[in-house]
This record gives C-alpha cells, sequence and structure tokens, in this order.
C-alpha cells in the first residue's frame, strides 16, 4: 500500500498525507484504531472538532485510521512562534476540556462518567481556519472529568520542569493559564490526580527525563490547583 509523503513522526505514529484531502495515519506497532474511529465518529455527530474519519484504503492494516488532512500550526507552533499567548491558549485548553466533558458518554451509564482524551496538550490541537480541533485520541476512555483536567496540567508541568527543554518557561507560563481557566471547572481531586500520574507513568514512550521529573510535576499541579 502507497503511504504517501511523509508528513510527521510521533512517538508511536507516523503520518502521511495520501492527497490534498487525507491523512494516513499508521501506528508503528499495528495497534488496533478502532476504539479510536468509534469514539471519534461519536464526538463528531455532537458538533466536537475532531478530524473527519475518511474510507480505509485497500491494504490498510489494523493500525491505520485515514482522517481529514488539516491545514494550519499546531497550538505549539502557533505559541512558539507568538501568534497565539499563554492566556488564551490556557482558555482554549480548558473550554476544549469543558466542551467534550459536556458530551454524554457513549458506552457508561453513570452520570458522573464522560469522554476523556487523556492527552490533550498543544501538539494535539490544530488551529485550523475553522477552529481548534483536536487530534491523536489513542489514549481516549471513559472516567472522572477530573482525570482529564488533571493529565493535561501534569503533562505541561512535565515539561516546563524537564532539564534542557527549550521552552520549558512559557510552558511553565501556559499551566498557570491553563490552571486560571479551569478554576471555575471544579479543584483536581486527590484520586483525579493520582490517576493521572499512574496512567502517565506507565506510559511507555516516556522518556526517563519525564520520569525523574513526574512527582514534582504532580506536586506543582497540586499547589497550583490549592
Amino acid at each position: 500500500m502507497d503511504t504517501g509523503q511523509l508528513l510527521g513522526s510521533g512517538r508511536s505514529a507516523d503520518v502521511y498525507a495520501l492527497d490534498d484531502s487525507w491523512v494516513l495515519r499508521r501506528y508503528r506497532d499495528d495497534a488496533d484504531t478502532t476504539p479510536e474511529l468509534v469514539v471519534m465518529s461519536y464526538l463528531s455527530a455532537f458538533g466536537f472538532p475532531v478530524p473527519r474519519i475518511g474510507p480505509a484504503p485497500q491494504g490498510a492494516g489494523p493500525g491505520d485510521l485515514v482522517m481529514q488532512r488539516l491545514t494550519g500550526p499546531t497550538m505549539a507552533e502557533a505559541l512558539t512562534a507568538g501568534s497565539l499567548d499563554a492566556r488564551r491558549g490556557g482558555e482554549m485548553i480548558a473550554g476544549l476540556l469543558r466542551e467534550l466533558h459536556a458530551l454524554p458518554p457513549r458506552l457508561s451509564l453513570d452520570p458522573e462518567v464522560r469522554i476523556l482524551h487523556l492527552d490533550l496538550h498543544p501538539e494535539n490541537v490544530m488551529l485550523t481556519g475553522h477552529g481548534p480541533v483536536v487530534i491523536d485520541w489513542s489514549n481516549t476512555t471513559e472516567g472522572s472529568p477530573g482525570m482529564d483536567r488533571a493529565m493535561s496540567a501534569l503533562i505541561l508541568a512535565q515539561v516546563s520542569l524537564t532539564p534542557g527543554f527549550p521552552a520549558a518557561e512559557g510552558v511553565g507560563i501556559l499551566l498557570t493559564a491553563l490552571m486560571n481557566a479551569m478554576a471555575g471547572d471544579g479543584a483536581i481531586a486527590e484520586a483525579d490526580l493520582a490517576g493521572a500520574v499512574a496512567l502517565r507513568s506507565s506510559d511507555p514512550y516516556l522518556s526517563p527525563a519525564e520520569h525523574a521529573v513526574l512527582g514534582e510535576a504532580a506536586a506543582l499541579v497540586d499547589a497550583h490547583g490549592r
């Protein structure tokens, strides 16, 4: 199967251009993309900003997912370029989480449970001409909305504390902006933060440097939430 031009690579997958309208996201370990596809289709039906899902080409494997080709920078690129400031970035992430958690869960009958992204950070938000679009739903599940908020904050805290990261100071400012923007959504419960830490520590793609600052990052999120 011809995958086309390589557009980018993440920790677990590569993205290829199929044509002007569609891209192919291919997991290197052939992880099954069905759960991701189902959740994105469900959210799209409610109008939540996710890429449209395209037809699987002939020869596609379980780790292949065809999606709408989006035009625009990631939020991370916009923050680095200065075309988006940290306050607005924090408000945007908080708003996307709030919009996601306002939707009913797909599976659970528990009224407190919602669909979670569990990896919503600036590199997973594309700023298109039609507004922000959330990508990479590989970690999605259902659970407490507080855990989703905790995870977004924890990821930013880790980056801000990772030695040698060039934009660490800017990410720290973004973390403060995010926590301020989420203040009206309720405090992050101790159990939600602990759940986010446990999930993050089990991520096989986490670098040793990221593992090393995880405890400090959790303490930073906890301090911001007080």
